[in-house]
């Protein structure tokens, strides 16, 4: 009796497998599918480009794009007056995403996101490598996009992205527009407002904190994004670049919304920074620096004073500095009852330094030997309670008994 496969072959039917040819894997997504950009047209070839509009009023956490803050002082910490006197479309914010972070000539930029205000709208861009072969396009695009603009604002960026895309045109045989601009990096002006505050000065850790702005799931780690360009170029799926594109694109946004808030924040500090004491005491260190020395002095008196530095002991070192850096204010102006008032509440601190200046003020100044004695006696009796090194405390106690004779002496003459 002839098998069911028999029959099927007599009537032309194919039985098993092995004539059937191999179904074709699925096309991978591409760019256009994912980010729904378009490539973008060059001297030197294409590039592919995503962009977005922000409206003025769009916001970023709790901060507008709009760039309405004063920006005089800002302008005086850089050293550069093009920062307050050019107007908001001549302020360019940029990022790079790149395939290291060691730098060098080995390392690419594969994706630069750029932004800046065109009349009321702020413009987002983001320059895509699909290939190493279309990097003159990209940076001749990139070029294009900078051409108005005379100011350039990082985060970190004095150290990597602009040094990364000098050499990235220099090895293209290309002038760097980068050249030409007032450079902000706002990472050193993080650094200063808020070291003595926040864990870390990320730009992820400051958007958070300062901004109130929290990414969604969509991010990812930066140190993950080169890996992510790589699988890119091997498979052609673009679905692996959609995270990298809007932590690209968060971070020119945070950029924006960074600089507006810091700039508000050295106009006024007063009251811009008049939640955390620790805050106003790094803007009085830095109005010090800057010469406003009333202003300094206010911020230091305003932060001494605020309620989350009332327990000296957590904020021990924060407090002794400041409280010596206000009375170094009082002293250069021969206010010595001020600065005599902020060594003493510093001395109660058990500062050694405290009990030094009040020994020379009594000794030099005031012309009282004996309190100049008393404070120094104390500062003799402090040192075996502080954790000095053997060789350190020594040191100290031949210089405060060498002091004490000399005043003895003085008393003895008397």
């Amino acid at each position: 009796m002839p098998l069911l496969s028999d029959k099927l072959r007599a009537l032309g039917v194919k039985v098993g497998a092995n004539d059937l040819h191999p179904s074709r894997p699925p096309r991978p997504p591409g760019l256009d599918e994912i980010l729904g950009g378009h490539t973008y047209s060059t001297a030197a070839g294409e590039t592919y480009i995503v962009e977005e509009f922000y409206p003025s009023t769009y916001t970023h956490g709790r901060t507008a794009l709009r760039l309405a803050a004063p920006r005089e002082r800002l302008a005086a910490w850089c050293g550069d007056e093009r920062i307050a006197r050019l107007s908001s479309e001549a302020i360019a914010f940029l990022d790079t995403e790149t395939t290291g972070l060691s730098g060098g000539t080995g390392t690419y930029a594969f994706l630069v996101g750029a932004g800046r205000m065109i009349g009321d709208t702020f413009h987002l861009i983001q320059f895509f490598m699909r290939d190493p072969s279309e990097e003159q396009a990209l940076l001749q695009a990139l070029e294009s996009f900078l051409a108005p603009c005379e100011v350039v604002v990082t985060y970190n960026g004095k150290a990597f992205d602009v040094p990364l895309l000098n050499t990235r045109f220099q090895l293209n045989l290309m002038t760097s527009p980068f050249h030409r601009f007032a450079h902000l990096d706002l990472l050193h002006l993080a650094r200063r407002l808020w070291r003595n505050r926040l864990p870390s000065r990320t730009l992820g850790v400051v958007e958070q904190e300062i901004l109130s702005t929290n990414r969604n799931e969509e991010d990812i780690p930066g140190w993950l994004i080169p890996n992510r360009y790589f699988d890119y170029l091997r498979t052609g799926d673009a679905s692996t670049l959609k995270p990298v594109f809007y932590h690209n694109a968060m971070d020119v946004l945070t950029l924006s919304a960074l600089l507006d808030h810091v700039a508000g924040v050295l106009h006024d500090p007063v009251e811009e920074a008049s939640e955390h004491g620790v805050d106003l005491l790094a803007l009085a260190r830095l109005f010090e620096d800057l010469g406003e020395l009333d202003l300094a002095a206010d911020l230091y008196l305003h932060g001494l004073q605020h309620s989350d530095l009332a327990d000296a002991q957590q904020d021990r070192l924060l407090v002794i500095q400041a409280l010596h850096r206000l009375a170094g204010i009082h002293k250069r102006r021969r206010d010595f009852d001020s600065a005599v008032l902020l060594w003493q509440r510093a001395a109660l601190l058990d500062d050694l330094d405290a009990h030094l200046e009040l020994a020379k003020y009594y000794e030099h100044q005031a012309r009282q030997p004996k309190l100049a004695l008393e404070w120094t006696e104390q500062a003799i009796l402090l040192i075996s309670r502080l954790p000095f090194s053997r060789y350190l405390r020594e040191q100290w106690r031949g210089q405060l008994a060498h002091r004490k004779n000399r005043l003895l002496k003085k008393l003895l003459e008397k």
